[in-house]
């Protein structure tokens, strides 16, 4: 089917102004680098997402779901196909029942720790300062200083790639060190139930407080990234290896290892994702040669090459 076509049943099917042809994904990722999406949905709804994916499955044209595209590198081609983005209308934040809440998947993760907090519910205060929304929290079982989003999950609301809707428990969903069943299967997260405990307002802020203290001290906040480029692997950590190996540092382009933390690669302003993938291949072939340990990408790698 020609893309023109199906851009317009999208726009005839969806609210004005939400759907975008040739979008730049530089202005969509924490990275700020890749090229433009064939077709951008911006969704505010759990009605929109479903419309959408039927649409792209009966003209079988591919899609991909985004939220804050933290967790991203999207190379320069950009991505040939469809971008559902959760829109700002898809983030409520609502009680659920005894301490519990249920947060949409775009709500930022931050502005859902916020919500506990003052309705006086404790447990996620780690999930504040890691980037993204609660849906790719979910989706890849995010985590920080020692505890995982499936500590919190009570159930998920998703859509399979058929657009089925789905209600499914912790167990079910299958987590484990940033993994999920979703990321398995590719599913739509639409939202979650979380299960917290009753906490002290006051006390929750100055643990989020402390939490986001340390990480402006240890992470370069100050610049574009994804977060955490490598899954850490067993026996070891990341960072330490990368430091180890001396690449500190070390550039391609605009594309650094970060100086304050070897985990992170960082775009010092201009740089390209094919910067960044050759950083990422130059590191795990360095820290495989002295240490034997292959290093596997925790981003996720979307799109196609520039074509020359």
């Amino acid at each position: 089917m020609p893309l023109i076509d199906l851009i317009d049943k999208l726009q005839q099917s969806l609210p004005s102004g939400t759907v975008l042809t040739g979008e730049p994904m530089a202005r969509h990722t924490t990275f700020r680098v890749g090229g433009p999406a064939d077709v951008m949905v911006l969704a505010d709804s759990g009605a929109d997402i479903q419309k959408t994916v039927a649409l792209c499955r009966e003209e079988n044209y591919p899609f991909i779901i985004l939220g804050n595209g933290s967790n991203v590198l999207v190379r320069d081609g950009g991505i040939r196909g469809c971008v559902i983005l959760m829109g700002e209308g898809y983030s409520c934040v609502v009680p659920s029942g005894e301490d519990a809440v249920y947060a949409h998947a775009g709500a930022r993760n931050n502005r859902f720790a916020e919500t506990c907090m003052e309705l006086g519910l404790a447990g996620c205060e780690f999930i504040s300062g890691i980037p993204g929304t609660i849906g790719g929290a979910v989706f890849m079982n995010a985590g920080a200083y020692g505890s995982e989003t499936s500590d919190i999950v009570k159930a998920v609301r998703a859509l399979d790639r058929e657009g089925n809707f789905l209600e499914l428990t912790r167990e079910e969903m299958g987590f484990s060190y940033r993994h999920s069943l979703a990321a398995e299967r590719e599913m739509i997260i639409l939202g979650a139930e979380f299960q917290l405990k009753k906490g002290n307002p006051a006390e929750i802020a100055a643990r989020i407080a402390d939490l986001n203290g340390r990480r402006r001290d240890r992470q370069p906040l100050e610049y574009p990234s994804a977060g955490s480029v490598f899954k850490r692997p067993l026996g070891h950590f990341a960072a330490k290896l990368i430091d180890d190996a001396g690449l500190k540092g070390a550039r391609v382009g605009d594309a650094q290892v970060s100086e304050k933390h070897a985990g992170f690669i960082i775009n010092r302003g201009a740089a390209a994702a094919a910067d960044v993938l050759e950083l990422i291949r130059r590191i795990q072939n360095i820290v495989f040669g002295m240490f034997g340990v292959r290093l596997e990408t925790e981003v996720r790698i979307l799109g196609e090459e520039a074509r020359s």
